[in-house]
């Protein structure tokens, strides 16, 4: 079992140092801090010979279920049929899977070592075991990475594998199209923007609506997985009870409901998709309409005008009358000239 030393930075940092036990690991502290490389109020975790910042929520619940994900295991073995459904059921976060010889196979030993580098924020998975391991489809060695929310993995090319490859892919595909805020990472995620602004879902995952709508999401999110513009952070208000009266009042939103909205991380400004009926969620098509609007910029929070996904259906439908009212003038001039025509004889 992992040991792990927790240090609570306070704004007073002449205060700092009387926190701390007489140990290597507080030496370790001492210089890191003297150095800068830590930060005041914040909260780092020593394990074993890691050093992990939390960048969570500041409530005590949130805070142990952090440090029990911390003492365990960085890679967890699927040994039978029962974890490896438990390990498909897992769809929110970041996951890896490898298949390896033995625990003493220097490839795991590359594997193990990489996934110190992103526990406990990443999951990473191992199998020995040849019949999981046809079930994964997976060779020998072969390391998959599954993003949030999508029905397939990507293969990371260039087995067998070094903890740096490992490392760099993760790196470069650490931002999934459609990611959940987390209490224990919520500044983490949302310090992480896109040119400054969030695309953000509010879904009660529980509620009927909420489910629907979600779904939806996961099938737009699917379709646009290629996109590395794209990003959705998806958040379940039941999630942060106390954080859902300043969310309306910012956003001036109900959150009772479903909403969709792209958001300027540095003022809070908004602007939120208009959904007016709420038993007719927007279809697929139409939130992937909504989104490219946002992201070609012709949506932004600057504009202070509601985005109707039925719009575009208004649009057609004026353009039809304004079509029939031009046919109508038209008959209107024809029966004008023939009049005059009488006239002239």
């Amino acid at each position: 079992c992992k040991t792990a030393i927790v240090f609570i930075y306070l704004l007073l940092q002449c205060s700092v140092f009387n926190l701390l036990i007489h140990s290597n690991t507080s030496e370790t502290f001492r210089r890191l801090f003297l150095a800068g490389l830590l930060e005041v109020e914040s909260i780092y975790v020593f394990a074993d010979d890691e050093i992990i910042e939390y960048d969570g929520e500041l409530a005590a619940d949130t805070l142990l279920e952090f440090l029990y994900d911390v003492i365990e295991d960085p890679v967890e073995i699927i040994s039978n049929d029962r974890e490896l459904k438990g390990f498909h059921h897992i769809e929110e976060d970041i996951k890896l899977m490898g298949y390896f010889k033995s625990a003493k196979s220097s490839h795991f030993t590359e594997y193990d070592d990489a996934a110190e580098e992103f526990h406990p924020f990443i999951k990473f998975f191992a199998t020995f075991e040849p019949k999981i391991a046809k079930k994964l489809n997976l060779k020998m060695n072969e390391v998959d990475f599954y993003e949030p929310f999508m029905n397939k993995p990507v293969t990371i090319p260039g087995e067998p594998y070094t903890e740096d490859d490992i490392v760099s892919f993760i790196e470069e595909h650490d931002r999934p199209t459609l990611r959940k805020l987390e209490p224990h990472s919520m500044y983490e995620i949302w310090e992480d923007d896109i040119n400054g602004q969030h695309i953000v879902a509010f879904a009660e995952e529980s509620d009927p609506d909420g489910y629907e709508f979600l779904e939806i999401l996961k099938e737009v999110a699917q379709e646009n997985t290629e996109n590395p513009d794209l990003s959705i952070i998806w958040i379940d208000p039941d999630d942060f009870p106390l954080m859902v009266p300043y969310w309306e009042k910012t956003f001036r939103i109900d959150l009772s409901s479903p909403q969709i909205g792209v958001v300027d991380v540095e003022d809070a400004d908004s602007v939120w998709m208009e959904m007016d009926d709420e038993e007719n969620m927007p279809t697929a098509d139409e939130l992937d309409t909504w989104i490219e609007d946002v992201m070609s910029g012709r949506i932004n929070p600057g504009d202070e005008t509601d985005y109707n996904h039925d719009d575009d259906e208004e649009e057609d439908d004026d353009d039809e009358d304004d079509d029939d009212d031009d046919d109508y003038n038209d008959d209107d001039d024809d029966d004008g000239n023939e009049d005059d025509d009488d006239e002239d004889e």
